[in-house]
């Protein structure tokens, strides 16, 4: 990317979640009984999923958020254990990576890039609890970086809205809910689909 932000830290023993495509870099605080979400994120989309995650504690959500170094490598991983079982039926099934990173916490997913959506959807069938991509389909011009974001909703407010929305779906939070963070986080419901543009 063209874009000059600081790194954040490599935690501990992650190395191979980042040649394998997927790490968790920071977990939920104050989880508790709280409904919880995973936030995937990739490149400089990675810091709006922390961000987001600090907007859902505001509103008693836990999310636990993932770097994505690799939905291909993912997506690969996933579709050779799936042909491995296939052709070994009367063998235990192997996992692939992806669902045995989640297994222990099957909650939905928010992914975010600045990709189209289709990237992070990719992986979708392969996650125990369903994944809700974002991303930069449609077309859209904009004078900054935050404000393009915001257009094609991927920034950290857009992404804590489909957090609550999901969850709400699930029946995990009430409507009402998502309505008041649309509104405390300025995202217009009514705005035009970018997608549809």
């Amino acid at each position: 990317y063209n874009e000059m932000y600081p790194m954040p830290p490599m935690p501990a023993g992650v190395e191979d979640g980042i040649r394998r495509g997927l790490y968790k870099l920071a977990p939920a605080t104050q989880a508790g009984d709280r409904p919880r979400v995973h936030l995937f994120g990739s490149g400089a989309i990675l810091r709006e999923a922390m961000a987001a995650q600090a907007l859902l504690a505001e509103r008693g959500v836990a999310a636990e958020v993932w770097s994505v170094t690799s939905y291909s490598e993912l997506r690969r991983d996933a579709l050779a254990c799936e042909r491995w079982n296939r052709l070994h039926p009367g063998a235990a099934p192997r996992q692939s990576y992806v669902a045995q990173q989640l297994a222990a916490e099957p909650w939905p997913i928010i992914a975010a890039t600045d990709y189209l959506k289709a990237v992070p959807d990719q992986i979708g069938r392969f996650v125990p609890a369903g994944l809700v991509p974002l991303g930069t389909d449609g077309f859209g011009r904009s004078d900054t970086r935050d404000a393009l974001r915001r257009h094609f909703e991927i920034d950290a407010a857009s992404s804590a809205v489909a957090a609550l929305a999901e969850l709400a779906r699930r029946g995990a939070l009430p409507a009402e809910q998502v309505a008041a963070a649309l509104a405390e986080l300025g995202v217009d419901a009514e705005a035009e689909d970018p997608a549809r543009l």
